[in-house]
């Protein structure tokens, strides 16, 4: 099969079995090819083309694509036991809680561990109602959570919520950065707030520096938690471990995801202090389970991972080279004054915003058509993200700059008169 014919069946096939209306916006957003093979900061498709990407899977591939340490300790672990009987003490489990109670922030000490950031918010919300024996919760207006039931009524969008109404009751959505708005409707039913310490589907979207200081000082006032969503921005994402720490915010909780499996297995978790957990799991043990949660090959490459990130420093890195990129984005925001408003973000998780939604969907387009992946926020269209790899170079960076000036000026020639 010839790759035009593999490029054809695949579309067919989105388009009779799997979404039609998502493989008609794949093919209008410039994305019409089939993706083949992945190294480090590169995408191939099945044309031979290649693509420097900075999406990085919404934040998964913080070591970028089969980073060969990773996929080493996975071909190890495959070999001895792929999946746990859940029967004997697992070992690479054990190692992966041991980790992550080292490098979190405060006293958080126990971990579960599941598939993916929507269940770890699951079960993040589960046992903040067992523990405070409260109903309510606190999330933000255009924050993202998830989209199961319990994560899809924290997420604070209407366009994916209002379908599956009535939702879980007892949450109520304020503004991001507004701790006002958040003493204004905690009380004593209030099980936690639960806030990504900076936004990524809503637009990647930085607090002010008192705003999370001072829902920590709220939660604690009022006896509630205050669950940090680090599914995006944790593990070095943001230039530091975990986002939280650039503020000096010590959670109840936190919730991981995306980046921990090394970019080679899926996995989640939610990591808590020990009355927390004590109080959720003395009586009865098995209180949250999950059949494939904490399995062997997931905990290794999660192991793998975070080793791999501190012995490179990657979180530094990560501050370094998204400074410098900055920079150069706001080069390209002051050479395009109408279509670009603000370029912001911490680390390697910038945002930049347009003017006008149909700029941004054009220089996607652009982008891919000049051998970069990236894509809007969910939450706001407007909003371009940059999520590369931590291991980017400054070379490869600097071509996704000119890459997008050379987009926002296409994209600008094409809607003359509209824009």
């Amino acid at each position: 099969m010839d790759n035009e014919q593999i490029i054809d069946e695949t579309i067919d096939k989105y388009t009779e079995y799997v979404n039609p209306t998502l493989a008609n916006l794949m093919r209008f957003a410039g994305f019409g090819d089939v993706e083949d093979s992945a190294e480090g900061t590169i995408i191939r498709d099945v044309s031979g083309n290649e693509y420097i990407d900075c999406l990085g899977g919404y934040g998964v591939f913080s070591l970028g694509h089969r980073h060969p340490e990773v996929v080493a300790a996975v071909k190890t672990q495959l070999d001895k036991m792929p999946l746990s009987s859940k029967l004997f003490f697992n070992k690479p489990l054990a190692d992966l809680a041991e980790l992550m109670a080292k490098i979190a922030p405060g006293r958080l000490q126990y971990s579960f561990y599941c598939n993916s950031g929507a269940e770890a918010v699951e079960g993040a919300l589960k046992i903040a109602r067992m523990y405070t024996g409260r109903t309510d919760f606190i999330s933000t207006i255009n924050g993202f959570h998830g989209k199961s039931m319990g994560a899809l009524s924290a997420t604070g969008r209407k366009v994916y919520s209002d379908p599956f109404e009535p939702l879980i009751p007892g949450f109520t959505h304020v503004p991001f950065n507004d701790a006002a708005a958040v003493e204004a409707v905690i009380s004593d039913k209030t099980a936690a707030v639960i806030v990504e310490p900076i936004q990524g589907e809503g637009g990647i979207r930085v607090p002010s520096d008192d705003y999370l200081p001072k829902l920590r000082e709220l939660c604690t006032k009022h006896g509630a938690l205050l669950i940090m969503d680090e599914v995006q921005t944790g593990l070095g994402r943001t230039g530091k471990m975990f986002a939280c720490e650039h503020w000096g915010v010590e959670p109840d909780i936190i919730t991981v995801a995306k980046a921990l499996g090394g970019g080679v297995m899926p996995i989640g978790g939610f990591i808590a202090t020990p009355e927390i957990w004590e109080a959720v799991f003395r009586e009865n043990p098995l209180m949250h389970t999950s059949t494939f949660g904490g399995n062997p090959l997931a905990c290794s490459a999660a192991i793998t991972a975070i080793n791999v990130t501190m012995r490179d420093n990657l979180p530094a890195r990560s501050a370094k080279l998204g400074e410098a990129f900055k920079k150069k984005l706001v080069t390209v925001k002051e050479k395009h004054p109408t279509a670009l408003v603000e370029v912001r973000g911490m680390g390697l998780m910038i945002g930049v915003e347009f003017a006008h939604e149909d700029v941004g969907e054009l220089c996607i387009g652009g982008l891919a058509r000049r051998g970069v992946v990236a894509a809007y926020a969910l939450n706001n269209p407007k909003v371009m993200r940059f999520e590369p790899p931590l291991i980017i170079t400054e070379t490869e960076l600097d071509k996704v700059v000119i890459a997008l000036d050379e987009s926002v000026a296409e994209a600008l020639e094409m809607l003359v008169g509209i824009v």
